[in-house]
């Protein structure tokens, strides 16, 4: 069994989407990420760097010890091989896939989310908009980065559906509110409108959905709190 410490974020999402896809057991452990779940002793044994998603298999294919895993993508490389599903294992499609995985983590997920952010906070601190223009045009050229690559194959990587595209997904959701038009990327539609009716991708989606807060129903006071707590973070001293 897998205990994933999950809180419904794309970050999160993307993990339960490969797990439904994959039909493996799972028990999903609220991270409340508002309510700071993520700094408590017993999420930083498995994640140092108070972030979730993490997981806990408890019963790994070696027959050990439970095995802790931070970072999204690198919980979904080891779920796939767990599963022996959506991660090739011959070299030139697995590094494909993995090629894909690692631009997902390093550009998609951290651009979307910084637009996201600025968008979302340019009426609280102020003028903002150098960073929403900056961010908004950025992730306008990472969709036209998978567009480029839709037009040429029907998934992002391997000429199959892997955890590439399961990655990808949930970050393309919100694509309203990072500023961007659909129907400027043809190609990116089509494949999203494709994955949008799988059932595993929806039933993915759907998880912690009974946990998501609605921001409108915060005081003032609870919305500063969160922010407080959520943004402009330091180091966190080593425990002498």
């Amino acid at each position: 069994m897998i205990d994933l410490h999950y809180w419904p974020t794309p970050n999160g999402k993307k993990v339960t989407i490969l797990l439904e896809e994959c039909g493996m057991p799972y028990r999903v452990v609220p991270c409340n990420i508002g309510a700071g779940d993520q700094f408590k002793d017993e999420f930083l044994k498995i994640n140092p760097n108070n972030r979730m998603p993490a997981m806990l298999d408890r019963e790994p294919t070696d027959g050990g010890e439970p095995v802790g895993l931070f970072e999204s993508g690198s919980i979904m490389v080891y779920v796939a091989e767990k599963a022996g599903r959506f991660l090739p294992a011959d070299l030139r499609p697995r590094h494909d896939v993995m090629q894909w995985v690692m631009w997902q983590m390093a550009n998609q997920g951290p651009k979307y989310g910084e637009c996201g952010h600025f968008r979302r906070l340019e009426d609280t601190y102020g003028d903002q908009s150098y960073a929403v223009a900056r961010f908004t045009d950025e992730t306008n050229r990472l969709y036209g980065v998978m567009n480029n690559q839709l037009y040429l194959t029907k998934y992002l990587a391997a000429d199959q559906y892997t955890i590439a595209d399961m990655i990808c997904y949930p970050w393309c959701v919100n694509w309203k509110n990072q500023g961007q038009d659909m129907e400027e990327f043809k190609y990116v539609k089509r494949w999203f409108e494709e994955l949008s009716e799988r059932p595993a991708v929806q039933r993915g989606m759907a998880v912690g959905s009974d946990l998501s807060v609605d921001q409108s129903t915060l005081s003032e006071k609870e919305r500063v709190a969160r922010r407080k707590l959520l943004y402009n973070q330091r180091a966190r001293p080593v425990p002498e």
